[in-house]
């Protein structure tokens, strides 16, 4: 298929085909095949090449997409609002995966500020040097934030990540006349194409009534991100353990629990890919300039929290969670009679919370120890669904 997509620089391409080059050759030090999450891995994470790792613009008008913290300073207030709630119960510390530019920290360190409410710091772990940066600059004023490598072995207070899991690597699998395979990426005349090869039972474990589905079923499974969950479980567990305070994460980005997310008809998967604000399906274009993503299975991540020692708290629809944690009362700061601020900022909200736009794509799963959340959160939770 021939994408119609905006030309990329000479020193961009230069840059992926560098980025192509090591992955050719890391298919070829491996008997000809690698994993698609190895695939997604190297283009978003190969170390100066990869696209998070990378220095292309991510975010806003000049990158490949937005993120809610960019649209509005609302969504960070409100998410203040739950973590000061939470941090109450256990430990003046909040930990973010995944900063984008810095402007959630913000919003949400300003919320707080307002609030009263001390944070003794706020550690971003991020793995983009241009993000880093843009962070840096974004949160000069805010003395009370780190940035680090990787998770901490133990902590208490609240975890946030915003649109994270949805770039971590997955595995891609097939149903064929033979059973299920694995797909992944081989070379044919130097080019990146998928070859199939068998799977063991346990990669397509994670997909209720995986036999059911019909041949040429295709989808993504996620051993990577319910890795990732599983040691989250781990640092809130010990930070209990070694403090005595508990801790919480809250997770938002977009996904359907499993029964939704492997529906007979969804058969090509959710695998999605974004350049310069335009969206297709080809994850072979330009590798180190795009972004990969793929959904998330809720279900399979609040199972891997659940199974390392984690409560959860609760599971809803981004536009339930935030009007429940009271992002109107946060809009009508602003007067309504006053038209030029207020707008703007009630648009937003309504791109946070409608159904046609990110209120019902978007959930927000919530998992912890020794702490809860407060009872107003209850009437929306769809925990049962997962």
């Amino acid at each position: 298929m021939q994408l119609n997509l905006p030309e990329p620089s000479a020193d961009a391409l230069y840059a992926s085909r560098s980025l192509q080059t090591l992955i050719a050759n890391d298919i070829r030090h491996n008997s000809g095949w690698i994993s698609f999450s190895r695939f997604m891995e190297l283009a978003l994470y190969a170390p100066g090449l990869g696209y998070y790792s990378g220095g292309a613009a991510k975010l806003g008008k000049d990158g490949d997409f937005t993120t809610a913290p960019e649209i509005t300073p609302l969504f960070g207030a409100t998410l203040a609002q739950v973590a000061a709630g939470l941090m109450a119960q256990s430990a003046p510390q909040i930990i973010e995966f995944g900063a984008g530019s810095g402007k959630l920290a913000r919003d949400v360190l300003t919320e707080l500020a307002t609030m009263g409410v001390p944070v003794h710091r706020y550690a971003i772990v991020e793995v983009s040097g241009e993000l880093r940066a843009r962070q840096k600059e974004t949160l000069r004023g805010f003395p009370q934030v780190t940035w680090l490598e990787h998770f901490p072995a133990a902590f208490s207070g609240v975890v946030l990540g915003n649109e994270v899991l949805d770039a971590m690597p997955v595995h891609l699998v097939v149903k064929t006349e033979q059973g299920w395979k694995e797909r992944g990426i081989g070379l044919a005349d130097k080019r990146f194409v998928y070859r199939d090869r068998a799977c063991t039972p346990a990669l397509v474990a994670q997909i209720p009534d995986a036999e059911r589905l019909p041949v040429g079923y295709f989808t993504e499974v996620h051993p990577v991100s319910t890795a990732f969950m599983r040691s989250l479980a781990d640092m809130l567990v010990a930070g209990y353990d070694q403090n005595g305070h508990g801790g919480a994460a809250i997770l938002v980005d977009y996904g359907f629990p499993a029964a939704e997310y492997y529906l007979g008809q969804r058969a090509r998967g959710t695998l999605m890919c974004h350049y310069r604000h335009h969206a297709h399906d080809d994850p072979f274009f330009h590798p180190g300039l795009q972004d990969i993503t793929a959904h998330v299975d809720f279900s399979a991540m609040a199972r891997a929290a659940v199974d390392g020692g984690l409560d959860l708290l609760g599971y809803a629809s981004q536009a339930a969670f935030l009007l429940d944690a009271g992002i109107g009362d946060i809009l009508l700061r602003t007067p309504p009679t006053d038209n030029l601020r207020y707008l703007p900022q009630a648009n937003a909200l309504q791109k946070l919370t409608s159904p046609a736009e990110m209120g019902e794509l978007f959930k927000v799963l919530v998992v912890g120890t020794h702490v809860q959340l407060p009872e107003k959160f209850a009437r929306n939770d769809r925990s049962y669904k997962l």
